[in-house]
This record gives C-alpha cells, structure tokens and sequence, in this order.
C-alpha cells in the first residue's frame, strides 16, 4: 500500500509539474494572466512555471513579422490611376498592451491594414507618378514621359519632357513609415519599415504605355540604324577616296615610266640614226612598203615620187657603213 500511495503521489507531482511548467523561446514573450487579468510578463528564455488552472500562459513572438498589403488601385496626383503594392515589417514590443488592445497576433494584420493602407493611399495622392518610381534626377538611357510634365520645372540642360523629381520613392516609404509609426505604438506594436514594393499601371493605360515604350525604343534603334548607315558611307566614301588616290598614284608612275622608257627608246632610235642616217631612211621606208602595199595592191604615181626612190634603186653611200 505504502508502494502504491508513493506512486500515486509522485504521478501527482509530474502531472502537476507537467501542468505549471512551460519553456519560453528565445523568439517569443509570455503574457501570464490570472482570469484574464495580467499578472507577469516573461522575456527570458527557459524553463518557467505557473499556478496551474487558473493561470494561463499566453505566447506571443518578439522578432520581426511580416505584413504584405493587397494592391490597390491608387490615383496620383496627376490623375493617373497605378496599382500599388505595399509591404511593412513589425514587432511586438508591449506584449501587455498588444493583448489589452488586440488580443491575437492573427488579429494584427487587420489593425495592420486599418492604418497603413490609408497612410499608403494618402502619400501616393500627394505626389506625382514619378515621385512613386524614381528616386533621383539621374539622367536616363532612353526618352521617358512621367506624368504631367507640361507645368513642371525642368533643368535648363534637361529636355522639357523630362519632370524634375522632388520628393522620390524612398522619401515617400520614409513619410508613410513616420505617419503610421505613432498609430501602431497604441497597440504595442512598433513599425520597422515600409516600402513600396511594386508600381504598375492599371489594366486601362497599361497596353497604351507598352506601346509607348515599344515605340520610343523603336525610334532609338533607328537612329542607330541611321547614325551606323552615316557611318557606313563615310567609310565606303574614304575608301573610294583612297582607291582613287591609289589609282591616281600607280597612273601617274606608270606614265612616268613609260615616258622614260620613250626617250630611252627615242635616245636609242637617235643613236642608231645618228650612225648611219640613209640606211636608217632605207629600212624605215622598206616597212612603210610593207604596211601600205598588199599583193593585190595597185597604186599609181610619179617615178618622181619622195616614196618610190627606192624602187629605182639603191644609191645609198656605201663607205659610210661599217
């Protein structure tokens, strides 16, 4: 009996211990509350305890949480309607207000909602389309059209369609995370960050930018085009240039070569008729004979003719050859 008493009072404290004990992670806060009052707030990891029954140990996360926003359908201040969507991390950081004023974590995201979706909507209204999507008046690659630009400031050195940036994205995640920030920490909640994650236009203008862009791009592949087809001829230009130069040059050595040749041949014919001047006239008239008289050839004229002397025979001076 005494065996089973022992064992029925040690199977009493394990149950008991089973039901105070609890571990608190290094990720988690606990909120004690005594029938439903808060008694004791618990921060530090381990192995705590509890009244069994009548205390209840309620868990709630201190790292960061995520909270991502349904995109909305959002007018600019220039009237163009974008769709934006929003993302924000979070924290619990007052366990016991958290639960006096929300209660569950699951209830977070609609107090979430509540207050930075109207905070989101109020700065985009605020500011122009480009305000949402540049952060800077950084000189873009290729030609943009931004909202209204007609009444904006530009740069003097800017083209007038470019509009002159302001306020940026990053300021606008900045203003939305100061004013929603203060409305959070009511519920024990503190606002880490908030960012604009994606801007788009609305189904209505979306195919009508497309072919904006698609047109702009085409533009600039065309001048491409046009700016390598200059370049192009201005190469074939400088090689006909060239070539003609070259030609030019090659014409103007070969002529020089020839005209050496020619009075080399010249001195050389001057020389030989320098030698002997009547066998020269002799053989120069034999081909003359040659070329002007065929065998059907019938000519007349004088025996008195210049031509003909050699005809009537060879008088030449024969001591005056070697």
């Amino acid at each position: 009996m005494k065996i089973k008493a022992l064992l029925a009072i040690a199977g009493l404290l394990v149950l008991t211990l089973y039901v105070c004990a609890y571990t608190v992670d290094e990720t988690e806060q606990v909120v004690i509350t005594r029938f439903d009052k808060v008694q004791r707030t618990i921060t530090t990891p381990g192995l705590k305890f509890k009244l069994p029954v009548i205390e209840k140990a309620l868990v709630f996360p201190n790292n960061l949480q995520e909270w991502d926003g349904d995109p909305g359908q959002i007018p600019t201040k220039d009237k163009t309607y974008i769709w934006v969507n929003t993302f924000a991390r979070w924290k619990i950081v007052d366990p016991v207000l958290f639960f006096k004023t929300v209660g569950y974590v699951s209830r977070a995201q609609q107090r979430l909602d509540e207050i930075i979706d109207p905070t989101v909507r109020n700065f985009i209204t605020s500011n122009r389309l480009i305000e949402a999507v540049r952060n800077s008046n950084r000189e873009l690659d290729t030609f943009e059209d931004l909202g209204d630009d007609a009444n904006q400031e530009t740069h003097t050195d800017r083209p007038a369609r470019f509009a002159q940036v302001y306020v940026g994205r990053d300021k606008i995640d900045t203003g939305i995370l100061t004013q929603a920030k203060p409305k959070l920490s009511n519920f024990g909640i503190e606002l880490v960050d908030v960012k604009i994650k994606r801007v788009n236009y609305v189904e209505e203008v979306r195919k009508s930018v497309y072919d904006r862009m698609i047109a702009e791009r085409k533009q600039i592949a065309q001048k491409f085009r046009s700016e390598g087809k200059g370049e192009a001829q201005k190469i074939l230009g400088e090689k006909e240039r060239e070539l003609k130069r070259i030609e030019s040059e090659a014409y103007r050595t070969a002529q020089e070569i020839k005209g050496k040749a020619d009075a080399e041949s010249t001195r050389l014919y001057a020389e030989a008729y320098g030698l002997d001047p009547e066998f020269y006239s002799f053989i120069k008239t034999l081909e003359v004979y040659n070329e002007a008289l065929s065998e059907n050839s019938s000519i007349i004229l004088s025996t008195d003719s210049e031509i003909f002397k050699y005809m009537k025979g060879y008088e030449g001076n024969t001591s005056s050859r070697p």
